[in-house]
């Protein structure tokens, strides 16, 4: 009895380590307020309230941001839309890994990229900020470069000395139109990503 007890609790105690491997937290990178939500710097926003209506679930305001969590074939999102502005994004991250207790390798940062065209998606596993300030904050509080993050191209496409009013500006007719088909496939990147790992997905996705 002793002994089937001891492996009993054996493997009980090992589902329980294995859980958190089943938990993953999705961040989409953002500024809060109205004036911000059709902004391209906004797109991570854009992309995780598209997620939502797909999946259809809601968002409630919690400590440093706006959190809902959602169950798809045995995996847990966990979506997060900071609440501390771009700049100070490192500190909403890094609360809510703890929080959930999810490991650094289940991390996916959303975030608009201005050296990508409109619309092209990229996932990577490492590499520099960018100049980006959501993801140079992020970096900061992890200490590394080594996080998974999905970019959103917005391109490049402002004169000189333009690009903060570029980023902070609204999407043109042109790119509303195609913004549907994109947050479609960010979607369904995202699930991936839980599903069938960031390889997989790098592999199914890069350049699409």
């Amino acid at each position: 009895m002793w002994r089937f007890l001891l492996k009993l609790f054996k493997s009980d105690t090992s589902k329980a380590y294995q859980d958190p491997m089943k938990k993953f937290l999705i961040v989409g990178l953002g500024n809060i307020g109205e004036k911000y939500e059709e902004t391209r710097h906004n797109i991570g926003f854009k992309i995780l309230d598209h997620l939502a209506k797909t999946e259809d679930f809601s968002f409630e305001t919690l400590k440093l941001g706006d959190v809902a969590t959602y169950k798809l074939k045995g995996k847990t999102f966990v979506c997060l839309k900071p609440s501390t502005f771009m700049n100070l994004s490192g500190k909403a991250v890094t609360y809510w890994l703890t929080k959930e207790k999810i490991p650094l390798d289940n991390l996916l940062i959303i975030t608009d990229d201005l050296n990508l065209s409109f619309g092209s998606i990229r996932l990577k596993t490492k590499g520099s900020d960018g100049g980006h300030n959501g993801l140079k904050d992020i970096q900061a509080k992890l200490n590394t470069t080594k996080y998974n993050r999905f970019r959103f191209g917005i391109s490049d496409a402002f004169s000189k000395g333009r690009q903060i009013d570029y980023v902070l500006g609204e999407w043109s007719k042109t790119e509303q139109r195609a913004l549907p088909e994109r947050l479609d496939t960010a979607v369904e990147l995202i699930k991936s990503f839980a599903l069938a790992g960031v390889n997989n997905t790098m592999n199914s996705f890069n350049g699409k």
